[in-house]
């Protein structure tokens, strides 16, 4: 079984998603999962190629679940649902992600959490585990001030814009602060969701993000909205609330970037 989940597949009827389940725990007696850190760039065919190999390896019960958190350079990817229309500007390189979802932009200063869960261990429903995924990035944003709010006709996590002018109908603006994304096999996800802390936010111009045309909304980031909040700090809380969700996760040894040699 090999689902790529899209849109319309985690926002459609029968019932919202502020009404499914927000917690996700792994059933007693489960290994905790390995939390991933790389403080280096790391290129997304080379990110890809580890989900894969390692969703299959855990569908095989050979290793631990894995959530991997990482920065990529700045690139474009394109989900199942996208449509060539959305490519504005092709300034970076786009990939074909074999995820669920239309165009987002990856970048420096985005949190990208690739999320390699067994959802047999927990509850082998898809709509369940988007609407858990929210929920992590939302209760992930309270902790810097920022409410992150779920809407059911689009996927991710939005924030009310009071600032910025409201539409001819006098609704509100919005922007996406965190998209989500995911494809399983054999029940086991990966991909997973992008947070936006402090990327450079006109490099979305170069997409309609999420196939979104709507002037009303837009996309946005912490330091957007004002937050001095630094990656290490988003990536303390996003483990402490994964917890809250998911149960728990053993860190493993940080992957940071070689120093320069100290000169002789």
């Amino acid at each position: 079984m090999e689902k790529n989940i899209s849109l319309s597949q985690a926002t459609a009827a029968p019932c919202a998603r502020d009404t499914l389940t927000k917690v996700m725990t792994a059933r007693e007696g489960s290994p905790p999962v390995e939390w991933r850190i790389s403080h280096a760039p790391v290129p997304y065919s080379e990110a890809v190629a580890f989900m894969e190999a390692r969703a299959d390896a855990i569908a095989a019960g050979e290793a631990a679940e894995q959530v991997w958190l990482l920065e990529h350079p700045p690139l474009y990817t394109k989900g199942t649902s996208a449509r060539d229309a959305d490519l504005l500007d092709p300034r970076f390189p786009v990939f074909e992600s074999g995820r669920g979802g239309q165009f987002t932009y990856h970048g420096p200063g985005q949190r990208v959490a690739y999320v390699m869960l067994d959802l047999k261990r927990r509850q082998p429903d898809v709509r369940c585990f988007v609407a858990a995924l929210e929920t992590w990035i939302i209760r992930t944003l309270a902790s810097f001030g920022v409410v992150g709010l779920r809407r059911e006709d689009r996927v991710g996590v939005w924030v009310e814009r009071p600032d910025k002018p409201r539409d001819l109908g006098g609704e509100i603006a919005e922007d996406k602060i965190a998209a989500a994304g995911i494809r399983l096999r054999r029940w086991v996800s990966f991909h997973g969701i992008a947070l936006n802390i402090a990327p450079d936010l006109s490099h979305y111009t170069g997409i309609r993000p999420c196939g979104v045309a709507d002037a009303r909304l837009g996309v946005t980031s912490l330091r957007d909205l004002g937050s001095d909040a630094a990656m290490d700090d988003v990536d303390a809380a996003l483990l402490r609330e994964f917890e809250c969700v998911f149960g728990p996760a053993v860190p493993l040894e940080v992957s940071r970037p070689a120093q320069p040699e100290p000169p002789g």
